[in-house]
């Protein structure tokens, strides 16, 4: 098509004021009266040939239209050397900020006689239309990993009942190498699911920067075209190892092209070479795909040099993520509502979170190890996970002052500090505590027996307590008695041994004849009450 006649003036005049006065395109085209296809082919050609404004002082009109419109040569004339298609195609899937037009301009400083821009570009476009289809290097090095199911399964009989169980056949294709991934799982469960990732970044030793998986349920809890909801564990997974999820299109074969291919080759090379051979467990059955996957990454092209793992070293693995130092742990995600005693119930098990939630609902994760308690996204609490049903796994910090400060007390710290003071008054609060139907309730008097201490020191507490173990009067009352009446200090009735309390109302003769002023001075019970509620502060 021939060019617009412009003359050498307004050349000047449009490189003028694209360049040096900034002005745009368009506004140059109006300002000068030409059409804006014009200037676009007249700054292309002058960058073509070199030009930066200001242009020379000695460069005329003859000379400067010599070198933006050269002569035309008969291309049958004249025969130029092929840039290599090959190494630039390369470059193109290395580099995601890489351009045609950068490529040419580098190719034009080598080959200053070479082809022209739109010419390099239709020749690297028909080069490319030459590759297979499912070669075709659309996508950025390392960039995509595409992942589906296959349709056909993997038939594993059982050695003892014959029965025949069919399990699925993962597979996984890297968008810039085709480098594949395949093994067997016996469902399409959210746990064989992202089981089969981590086993397919280990088989790649590294991490592609984004998944494009199909909409299953293990992916897709809630498909949508422009913000699907993605999986709370396969999302915990795609954190864990630094990469993204962008699901596939609803409808959309051509988003996940890769992955069909993929499973198609699956299919005729992996499935169809093991079809003659019977696997009675499923690990025989994945070291049988092993094998056949090593051979098809292994197997040359037809078109290319090379194959799908020298493809993949070469360009995918050098721009992918690294593998993290551990692989991911199978998590399962449940919301649950706290309840009125701090605790969240998983499997029969319940699980303290902060007494300050209850009421509230949080989000539970848990794996084969560990429970873990989030709100609003923040980790609250973390247990070794149980399988004991109907217990309790409370953490201390997790409840109220009032409750904690109770739940640290248990009969043997009690009877394990009263030994500190001595044997009788260990022997007196184990006395106390048998007594009752449950331990707990004859806490407040055990304390109040060993805050006497405070009071009266160590030493006589403890002569107290033998005493009121001596006479059979092993109460907080009569101890406290004992210790007002200073009988704590007069030596014990003499041929008598320490001997275990039977009945706290079987006392013995002995009580009454050295004993007889011990209540005549103990104070009433509303006081002694007051007393002992004052020992606890």
């Amino acid at each position: 098509m021939p060019r617009e006649r412009v003359t050498m003036r307004k050349i000047r005049e449009i490189l003028r004021l694209v360049w040096s006065c900034n002005q745009s395109r368009r506004d140059t085209s109006r300002t000068c009266g030409v059409g804006k296809s014009t200037v676009d082919d007249t700054i292309n050609r002058a960058v073509a040939a070199g030009f930066s404004w200001p242009l020379p002082a000695d460069l005329d009109d003859e000379a400067l239209e010599l070198r933006l419109y050269p002569p035309v040569v008969n291309p049958a004339s004249r025969k130029l050397p092929q840039p290599d298609w090959r190494a630039l195609h390369d470059e193109l899937v290395k580099h995601k900020k890489l351009t045609l037009m950068l490529l040419w301009q580098e190719y034009k400083e080598g080959e200053p006689s070479g082809y022209q821009y739109s010419q390099f570009c239709e020749l690297y476009r028909q080069w490319r239309k030459k590759l297979d289809r499912s070669m075709r290097q659309e996508h950025r090095a390392g960039e995509k990993f595409f992942v589906d199911y296959s349709g056909q399964t993997v038939p594993v009989v059982d050695a003892t009942t014959g029965e025949v169980r069919d399990a699925q056949m993962f597979v996984g294709v890297m968008g810039g190498s085709n480098q594949t991934y395949a093994d067997a799982t016996w469902t399409q469960s959210l746990a064989d699911w992202t089981g089969s990732h981590v086993r397919a970044f280990g088989f790649m030793d590294a991490v592609p920067h984004c998944i494009v998986p199909d909409n299953l349920l293990s992916a897709v809890t809630k498909t949508c075209r422009y913000e699907p909801d993605i999986n709370p564990t396969y999302a915990a997974l795609a954190d864990h190892y630094g990469t993204a999820i962008v699901p596939a299109r609803v409808r959309h074969p051509k988003d996940k092209a890769k992955v069909e291919g993929g499973v198609l080759i699956a299919q005729r090379f992996i499935l169809a070479g093991l079809r003659n051979r019977t696997f009675f467990s499923l690990a025989e059955a994945n070291a049988a795909i092993r094998e056949r996957l090593l051979l098809l990454n292994n197997r040359p092209f037809r078109k290319l040099p090379g194959c799908r793992q020298s493809r993949f070293e070469e360009i995918d693995l050098p721009a992918m993520l690294p593998l993290p130092e551990t692989p991911y742990e199978y998590a399962q995600w449940k919301k649950a509502r706290v309840h009125i005693d701090y605790h969240v119930e998983l499997e029969g098990h319940f699980y303290s979170v902060p007494h300050r939630l209850v009421k509230e609902q949080v989000d539970v994760r848990y794996t084969e190890t560990i429970v873990e308690c989030f709100y609003k996204g923040n980790r609250v609490a973390s247990h070794p996970k149980s399988s004991v049903q109907g217990k309790h796994t409370t953490t201390p910090e997790h409840m109220p002052k009032a409750h904690r400060e109770f739940a640290e007390w248990t009969p043997e710290r009690i009877i394990s500090w009263a030994a500190q003071t001595g044997t009788a008054t260990a022997q007196v609060v184990e006395t106390i505590l048998s007594r009752k139907a449950y331990p707990e309730h004859g806490f407040r008097s055990c304390m109040g027996i060993i805050s006497l201490a405070k009071r009266y020191t160590k030493e006589r507490l403890e002569a107290a307590c033998e005493r009121a173990v001596t006479i059979k009067g092993v109460t907080y009352r009569s101890i406290k008695s004992i210790l007002e009446n200073n009988l704590d200090q007069k030596a014990l009735p003499k041929q008598m041994e320490l001997l275990p309390v039977a009945h706290e109302n079987i006392r013995g003769t002995d009580y009454y004849n050295d004993e007889r002023k011990l209540y005549a001075d103990t104070t009433d019970h509303r006081e002694a009450e007051l007393d002992e509620t004052d020992s606890h502060g």
